[in-house]
């Protein structure tokens, strides 16, 4: 008997394994195997945790006492009769439509502003001072001007949209410039960039997280300014809805056009989310496992 066997006997009659390479193998197998379950049950856990709060919450309007607000059940019947006769889906669409057109504008003006103002020394000192003393005005205090100008139809709400949604782009944007490291345009001039190749391989990169937030923070403001705005002379929307629904006090539809704002905001806010995700992969901070796009 060689003395490996002579060892494995051994090992046999001390209940061990005679051969430690193939038990070597086996935890090569098996590990990869739990390490992906493991990260499988995190994941999980990770999409279940944000609803906890809100499925309490539920439950807790369900079962509680008191006629202040109508039950889930109830809210669920109108959103199904609504959708039924087509009402939901109409109103939905037509306030979705208004606040994407004044995201569009509000958000390229106060794109631009913000891009050449953050750029160029001289116009913001022409115009920054101009604009934070506009930004400090409430928007929707001037609704009674609005109505004067714009009259009670579409252009007025989206008029207040677009300037609810242009001063927090404008704000991060032009502060997302000025932040960005003086390093990298020392090493621009070296590299002799043109304007065009620095705004979009120095300014744009840099500045696109601060400019992110300030989507992601105007996009709350675009609903906000809806909600107001479509309760002012409006013939369709969900603030439309809701106001109707407040003059034949049915409350279920009423509770039913505030739980759609909030599930729009958070719609809105899981795109933004997502951008962020796409646009700043180069960016550890929003990329922890460091891939490259």
């Amino acid at each position: 008997m060689t003395t490996t066997q002579s060892v494995n006997v051994q090992k046999v009659k001390a209940g061990g394994d005679p051969n430690p390479l193939a038990n070597d193998d086996l935890n090569s197998a098996i590990g990869p195997k739990i390490s992906s379950q493991r990260q499988k049950k995190k994941s999980g856990l990770r999409k279940t945790l944000p609803w906890i709060i809100p499925a309490i919450a539920l439950i807790v309007w369900q079962f509680s006492p008191g006629d202040f607000l109508p039950s889930p059940i109830e809210v669920g019947e109108a959103a199904v009769r609504l959708t039924a006769n087509g009402d939901l889906q109409t109103h939905v669409w037509i306030s979705t439509r208004r606040a994407l057109i004044g995201f569009a504008i509000g958000g390229l003006i106060g794109f631009v502003l913000g891009l050449a103002n953050g750029f160029s020394r001289i116009l913001s000192e022409l115009l920054d001072t101009s604009i934070q003393m506009i930004r400090t005005v409430p928007h929707l205090a001037l609704i009674p001007l609005v109505i004067v100008w714009f009259g009670l139809g579409e252009d007025g709400k989206i008029f207040l949209v677009a300037l609810g949604v242009a001063f927090p782009i404008y704000l991060n944007t032009y502060n997302g410039i000025k932040n960005i490291d003086q390093r990298l345009f020392e090493m621009a001039s070296v590299y002799r960039l043109s304007k065009a190749a620095l705004f979009k391989e120095v300014i744009i990169p840099g500045a696109m997280p601060s400019i992110l937030v300030g989507v992601r923070y105007s996009l709350g403001i675009m609903w906000m300014s809806l909600i107001v705005a479509e309760t002012i002379g409006s013939n369709g929307g969900v603030g439309y809805l809701a106001t109707q629904a407040r003059q034949f006090v049915q409350m279920d539809v009423v509770v039913l056009t505030i739980v759609i704002y909030a599930l729009l905001g958070k719609l809105s806010d899981v795109i933004a989310a997502w951008l962020e995700r796409r646009w700043l992969r180069w960016n550890p901070a929003f990329n922890p496992k460091g891939i490259q796009p």
